[in-house]
């Protein structure tokens, strides 16, 4: 008579571990997760754990192969009853939601990995099922509201003077003056004044907690560090337009322009352009630029002058991208200032100035990090530069200020 197949106790060691030393392995790992050690190495523990995982599968499946075996035998009164590997076993994530489905697709999608066979169903995707094959976690993305960054820093000129250094300045040059022969000219005193560039700390951190961080996908990470870079740039291009000196630049639109160049404006029409055009000296009108919000530009395409040309001009390059100019002379969109139909009476709505005449000083360089703050376990990305920013030479600065109508 043939001798039935022996099924062992599923807690044997097939592969080197048992289910509960596996488990037993994962909540040594949770519980160095909760605690306060600032060296746990995440990479290590995650590919550890990626492991332990694999091999679970395989004692899964090797269970569900001797099941299947028994039930075989079962008529034949052959049946032999099967352990369980653990009853306690809390319940497996499923589907597309489980923790090795959500980085299968993140492989396939970065490296171009197939996605093993035991994690997708062996089945024809059809166009309703196509939402499906993406991961639940990735569809709930966050939908951020786009924020216009970047157009002014380009603009200004850039140092790196240590802090506290003073950079000398000088607003009178001496005059040349015809004399008769053998006569001589009066002599000519230089004046100068200086600025001196500051220590200002910008900073910016976000924490998440160490359970998201140790869950996180590539891609999180990523858009995390670009949204830290992002608001640093929007908080330096602010303070070049209107910081306010103190403990941060000083603003363009901060300073004194000089006599006759500022003018306030009731109503946007030709005269107010033309008026500031008028203020700007000879000397600085090569590189000035005119620097307003889209609202208030879109206010002067829609005039015309007496022969029914348009004021401002959009021209598309090569590349499509918009050139805007007023008068000939280009305009910088932002909104950094108020438009001229919701600027308060006084307050600025466009000026001219050219861009070059502002030293942005940056003796330390924007730098992104990581931390694990000790007292709440999170994970904290931060930035941090150190900057100082002032108006060399004002006389390129033309402001129009809106003015009560009259």
């Amino acid at each position: 008579m043939k001798q039935p197949i022996k099924l062992y106790p599923l807690n044997i060691q097939f592969f080197g571990r048992t289910l509960q030393e596996i488990t037993a392995r994962k909540e040594e790992i949770r519980s160095v997760l909760e605690g306060d050690s600032p060296d746990v190495d995440l990479n290590s523990l995650e590919e550890e754990l990626r492991g332990l995982n694999e091999e679970k599968q395989q004692l899964e499946k090797r269970q569900q192969l001797l099941k299947d075996a028994a039930n075989i035998n079962q008529g034949k009164g052959e049946y032999r009853s099967i352990e369980s590997f653990n009853p306690q076993e809390e319940k497996r994530e499923e589907g597309t939601d489980s923790l090795e489905y959500r980085k299968a697709f993140m492989n396939y999608v970065l490296r171009g990995e197939v996605i093993p066979t035991e994690l997708r169903a062996d089945a024809i995707t059809k166009t309703t099922d196509v939402g499906s094959v993406i991961p639940q976690t990735v569809l709930n993305r966050i939908v951020e509201k786009l924020e216009a960054v970047g157009m002014i820093l380009p603009l200004v000129t850039r140092t790196s003077i240590k802090g506290g250094v003073t950079v000398p300045t000088s607003s009178v040059k001496p005059v040349a003056t015809w004399v008769a022969e053998g006569a001589g000219s009066d002599k000519q005193k230089k004046t100068t004044g200086s600025i001196t560039f500051n220590y200002h700390k910008l900073r910016c951190a976000v924490a998440v907690s160490l359970e998201v961080e140790t869950m996180a996908l590539a891609v999180f990470e990523t858009t995390l560090i670009n949204n830290v870079v992002e608001a640093m740039t929007k908080a330096i291009e602010q303070a070049i337009i209107s910081g306010s000196g103190t403990g941060q630049p000083k603003g363009i639109l901060t300073e004194t322009p000089a006599a006759g160049q500022a003018i306030d404006v009731s109503v946007q029409n030709y005269k107010s352009l033309t008026d500031a055009e008028a203020a700007l000296p000879l000397e600085y009108e090569a590189n000035a630029v005119w620097v307003m919000t889209k609202k208030t530009f879109m206010g002067y395409v829609a005039m015309v002058d007496a022969d029914g040309q348009p004021i401002a001009r959009t021209n598309y390059g090569i590349n499509g991208k918009p050139e805007r100019t007023l008068l000939g002379r280009p305009v910088i969109l932002c909104n950094y200032i108020d438009s001229f139909s919701t600027a308060t009476t006084g307050e600025a709505f466009a000026f001219l100035f050219n861009f070059s005449d502002y030293v942005l000083n940056t003796n330390y360089q924007m730098g992104v990090k990581k931390y694990e703050d000790n007292e709440t376990d999170d994970l904290v990305t931060k930035a941090i530069m150190i900057v100082d920013g002032k108006v060399l030479d004002v006389n390129s600065l033309v402001v129009l200020n809106k003015a009560a109508v009259v």
